[in-house]
């Protein structure tokens, strides 16, 4: 597997207190020329990272829309699975998630050791990652997936708490999430707590629809925001996400 180019990076972005954004790009919704656009729009306004993937892709398209990216972007693309079908070598980095919030053990190690031996000896970046559901107001696609219950919204000690169990077994990034569609993201006052539990980066996704929430996200300790639905709603956002990135960043 190769050096550790992009998780190095981004803990030098880190201890510069540089923010980072990523696209959620979704193979199921991602026809060619909405992702053209969602390409030209990234590098223009300096995207840092393309994340590809979701909890159910019904198509052929993942690996199709990983090679589109790599062919017109040299933005990073990493794969963000649903499961253990879900690897391309063409990407340059992939989540390994381990969905530490759930008691399932189908997600907490049984799809990572199918995917293991896929894994090894390829150039894939493979970026430890503990994965952490919050509640975000309404049942999602992950949730029922995974067969795991949130963690409430209004209880961050536990999200803490389960953050630094992810950060003490050895895991390189925490990520917290609502879920694609959520009525609301993961919040701030969680947010600041688990970023006071834990060193490791954060990444937050879910419910993050305006500049103004991905704003608060970056203020109160995420390192990464995720943004995915409301990209796909309006490209046109991504110059409003990156300008807030911008002034996080000043």
């Amino acid at each position: 597997m190769m050096v550790k180019k992009h998780y190095n990076q981004l803990l030098e972005r880190v201890a510069e207190g540089k923010k980072s954004f990523a696209i959620l790009i979704d193979p199921d919704k991602a026809g060619e020329i909405h992702l053209a656009t969602v390409i030209a729009q990234a590098a223009k306004h300096q995207v840092d990272y393309f994340f590809v993937g979701g909890s159910l892709i019904t198509t052929k398209s993942f690996n199709d829309t990983i090679s589109f990216i790599k062919k017109h972007s040299a933005i990073p693309v990493i794969i963000f699975p649903g499961n253990s079908l879900h690897l391309d070598e063409n990407a340059d980095a992939l989540l390994f998630l381990s969905l530490i919030s759930g008691r399932n053990p189908e997600f907490l190690i049984g799809q990572q050791v199918v995917a293991a031996p896929r894994l090894k000896g390829t150039s894939l970046e493979v970026l430890p990652t503990g994965y952490i559901l919050v509640d975000g107001g309404k049942p999602t696609t992950v949730s029922y997936i995974s067969n795991t219950t949130p963690i409430p919204a209004d209880k961050p000690e536990i999200v803490a708490a389960t953050a630094l169990a992810g950060e003490l077994m050895g895991l390189k990034l925490i990520y917290l999430d609502s879920g694609s569609g959520a009525l609301f993201p993961v919040s701030t006052l969680t947010l600041q707590t688990v970023r006071k539990w834990i060193s490791t980066p954060i990444i937050v996704g879910g419910g993050i629809d305006t500049p103004e929430k991905a704003k608060a996200c970056w203020d109160a300790g995420a390192d990464i925001v995720v943004v995915g639905n409301a990209i796909e709603k309006d490209v046109k956002l991504i110059e409003k996400f990156a300008g807030v990135k911008q002034k996080a960043n000043k």
